[in-house]
């Protein structure tokens, strides 16, 4: 089981920037890749980032692509999410997630931090 802590969300005008990082512990030997999602009241849980633990390929959300970097520190076992240029449509939950080797899609989740972008 892997155990994962999401921080670094805030308040921020628009055309801002903030960092999420997100902490794992636990079975951290496992991991084969992990991503951000978000999810405003109402709505599905979209996908928005996710980085592979082994090579460092990186996949993002069409609606981001340009303005989020995703990173990872291996040593640390953490993730970490840059996000530029932020808009008013980025003001959600965001969530840290992980996948294991053993498993199709993502097992843990963070328990999430809230983005808000103000115009």
């Amino acid at each position: 089981q892997v155990q994962l802590v999401d921080s670094g969300g805030g308040l921020v005008q628009v055309g801002g920037s903030l960092r999420l990082s997100c902490a794992a512990s636990g079975r951290t030997s496992s991991t084969y890749a992990m991503g951000w999602f978000r999810q405003t009241p109402g709505k599905e849980r979209e996908f928005v980032a996710a980085i592979s633990w082994s090579s460092s390929n990186t996949n993002y959300a069409d609606s981001v692509k340009g303005r989020f970097t995703i990173s990872r520190d291996k040593a640390k076992n953490t993730v970490y999410l840059q996000m530029n240029s932020l808009k008013p449509e980025d003001t959600a939950g965001y969530y840290c997630a992980h996948r294991s080797t053993l498993s199709r899609e993502y097992d843990s989740w963070g328990q999430g931090t809230q983005v808000t972008v103000s115009s």
